[in-house]
């Protein structure tokens, strides 16, 4: 008797299980699903910031695939916007799903599928060409109004040892202008190789000091080198307020600014526009890939910690326009591969998206440059132990590498121990790199200000919406 009021007890202690059927769409709590897949394929799945709680779904064990884990999560988690991240081989975490990240896992899928899509060197060119032309379409490149033939603005030349810098305010498009510096060779004499260095999401924009001495030391080296404000950041701001840097129209304006002041640069002189180069970190990083990729006056690229094949940029001036979606999706680790067989320099580190570069990215863009038996004109410089920035190291990498296929002489940068000595370079501070002045006055009368007249340039009309604060 005793035995059976102990089974009994055991019995009505267990948790109640209700029974799933068709009369409530086999609806229960996701969490359970996901419990379910943890059980069938011996995995753990972290909710940690938790998503899922109070969630239901409708036919959730139904939609479990057994002998598919990816199919099975992206099953349950894909109604309520959510994703996974492959962690480690039995560890998987939930999140918010973003249009521009995916796992690393994901990107290597990718990679192997577009690389199936070009066993030989006329598949991959039709691909490459297919790619440069969309991409160029849905950045708006192919809408964009004229340069105006007005004369660009120029500050006074500011000479230091062995280069100068002065500031150049030039009107791209009616009414909008991209800011930024120049810095020369000093003396100047004869033709110079270009270098265009598009900014990143860094502090303090293209006045930091790494920018600085990134311009200097190439300037020093023999090159005429252009960096530039990204659009509302630095003085961009006295035309757009930096609220709408997170516009998709950020995206066609800064590839705009780089491609215009190159047309600028290839009206002077002084400019060898055989010897181009562009180099540049995160977004500057984005920003060189795509002008490597549909700019054939590039003829050599360092971009630095942002080639990925599972993160496209998270901002709209790197992702906002659509453009990797082209080809019915491609990424920036084949972006990156259409610069081939230009010679390449893809700097990575261990600290962010980059970190699967040597094993995954850029054994695919060597594959690219090999199609044309150029498997040597790609290199990469990864730094395990940084994070992602575009650090000392990363600049010494990216220097040797600017002398040997742009005809620069390093060794006017070298101590005498051969080192490269940066601090020979003057750091100024902000003000004597703007354009129009400390508190925008010599900004032009004609100045557009308006975001939606911009997108009216192009034919197009502003979409974006902004929460309102309360």
């Amino acid at each position: 008797m005793k035995k059976l009021f102990i089974v009994v007890l055991l019995f009505l202690l267990l948790p109640k299980v209700e029974a799933q059927t068709s009369d409530d769409n086999y609806k229960e709590p996701i969490v359970k699903a996901i419990k379910t897949i943890e059980s069938i394929f011996k995995v753990t799945i972290n909710d940690k910031d938790g998503l899922l709680k109070g969630k239901e779904l409708d036919y959730a064990e139904w939609r479990i695939r057994q002998g598919n884990l990816d199919v099975s999560l992206t099953a349950i988690l894909a109604p309520f916007d959510l994703t996974f991240f492959k962690e480690n081989d039995s560890t998987y975490a939930i999140r918010k799903f973003e249009y521009a990240r995916r796992s690393a896992n994901i990107g290597k899928e990718r990679l192997e599928f577009l690389a199936d899509l070009y066993p030989n060197l006329k598949a991959w060119e039709t691909r490459k060409a297919d790619l440069k032309k969309c991409i160029i379409s849905s950045i708006g490149l192919d809408k964009a109004p004229p340069m105006p033939k007005g004369t660009p603005i120029l500050t006074p030349k500011r000479i230091y040892k062995d280069y100068s810098v002065e500031n150049i305010g030039l009107e791209i498009i009616p009414g909008v202008y991209v800011t930024g510096s120049i810095y020369k060779p000093y003396p100047l004499k004869g033709k110079a190789a270009v270098v265009i260095t598009p900014n990143g999401h860094f502090g303090d924009g293209r006045y930091r000091k790494d920018q600085q001495l990134r311009c200097a030391i190439l300037a020093k080296m023999g090159a005429v080198v252009v960096d530039f404000d990204l659009f509302a950041w630095g003085e961009s701001t006295l035309q757009f307020e930096s609220t709408l840097h997170r516009n998709s129209i950020a995206q066609t304006i800064q590839v705009l600014s780089a491609e215009r002041l190159l047309d600028y640069l290839a009206t002077q002189k002084y400019a060898d526009m055989n010897r181009v180069g562009a180099t540049g970190g995160s977004g500057g990083g984005s920003q060189t890939m795509f002008l490597a990729a549909i700019d054939d006056r590039i003829k050599v690229s360092v971009p630095v910690v942002m080639t990925s094949s599972h993160f496209v940029g998270g901002c709209p001036c790197e992702s906002g326009r659509g453009l990797h979606l082209c080809g019915n999706g491609t990424n920036n680790a084949e972006i990156a591969a259409m610069a081939a067989p230009k010679p390449q320099l893809i700097v990575s580190d261990g600290g962010d998206w980059t970190a699967t570069v040597p094993e995954l990215e850029f054994p695919f863009i060597q594959k690219a440059y090999g199609l044309y038996g150029k498997q040597g004109l790609v290199e990469n410089a990864h730094f395990p132990k940084e994070g992602h920035n575009y650090g000392e190291s990363k600049r010494m990498a990216m220097y040797p590498f600017m002398a040997k296929y742009l005809g620069l002489d390093i060794s006017k940068v070298k101590n005498s121990k051969g080192e490269i000595d940066e601090s020979t370079c003057v750091i100024e501070p902000t003000e004597k790199l703007l354009v129009f002045g400390t508190k925008g006055e010599k900004l032009p009368a004609n100045a557009l200000k308006d975001i939606n007249q911009l997108y009216a340039l192009f034919g197009e009309k502003n979409e974006k919406v902004y929460e309102v604060k309360k």
